[in-house]
């Protein structure tokens, strides 16, 4: 389309027939995102992921601040739990301080902890509306080693339907699980995907740092693959092309629901 425009004009009504044109042409015209629970659940699964990344935002600027409250206040919560520490400060009441340092402190304090608690409150919240929808749209992800509730949101969310995507080897590809070729001379080997659905890959990535500690099967592929020579890193490519085509064949089986 851009080397047509240099050599033939640009006009609206030019620029259209040039992108029917090319659609037109390609092998498969790009299929939507089903809508319905399906966009439920994203709008689900985008406010959780928003509330969890204010939630680090504001511990991490906690603890920040805990680093410059004045003494005797920061030996008192420094060896504090987390948990008890955001429920005492939220409960501070700094209103009776003179020392204007002190007050600013506390009030600081209470207002990140108060809000830390109520992300926390709305993460678990959102978190418990996923995982209904989740079961309904797909509850055969779920019964899989590995494979928690916002792991099998996040598959459903990037398969969204059946059909859309064409074969298990066109959704490692979005997975970004295919292998891809870096072989140099006699030495023949294969990398890492960088690109596709980087959600989706860190679902996937996800579940196999769960099936790497607990599941048999999983722990004995990688023992074998380290035993023929392959680095670490080549091992856990192999093992993330299985859980891609096990997993797309589950979603397409269950199909009927995903709407």
């Amino acid at each position: 389309l851009r080397r047509e425009r240099r050599t033939g004009g640009k006009t609206d009504a030019l620029d259209a027939i040039r992108a029917a044109r090319s659609a037109l042409a390609s092998e498969k015209p790009a299929t939507p995102r089903a809508g319905g629970q399906r966009q439920a659940s994203q709008a689900l699964v985008a406010a959780r992921e928003g509330a969890v990344n204010a939630k680090r935002a504001g511990l991490c600027q906690l603890q920040d601040l805990l680093i410059t409250t004045p003494e005797p206040l920061r030996s008192e919560l420094r060896p504090l739990t987390r948990t008890r520490l955001l429920q005492r400060l939220a409960a501070t009441r700094p209103h009776g301080q003179r020392d204007p340092e002190l007050r600013g402190s506390l009030l600081a304090l209470r207002s990140i902890a108060r809000r830390v608690l109520q992300l926390t409150t709305e993460e678990r919240e959102l978190a418990r509306e996923t995982e209904t929808l989740t079961r309904r749209l797909a509850p055969q992800l779920l019964d899989q080693p590995g494979v928690g509730p916002h792991a099998a949101a996040q598959l459903v969310l990037s398969w969204s339907h059946h059909g859309r995507i064409s074969s298990e080897a066109a959704f490692a590809r979005l997975a970004g699980a295919a292998p891809i070729p870096a072989s140099s001379g006699q030495t023949v080997r294969y990398r890492l995907d960088r690109s596709g659905d980087r959600k989706l890959n860190r679902a996937l990535h996800m579940i196999l740092v769960t099936r790497k500690r607990t599941h048999p099967a999983t722990i004995a592929y990688i023992e074998r693959r380290l035993a023929e020579g392959k680095t670490r890193r080549e091992a856990n490519r192999c093992l993330k092309r299985y859980p891609a085509r096990n997993l797309y064949r589950l979603l397409e089986s269950g199909a009927s629901t995903a709407t």
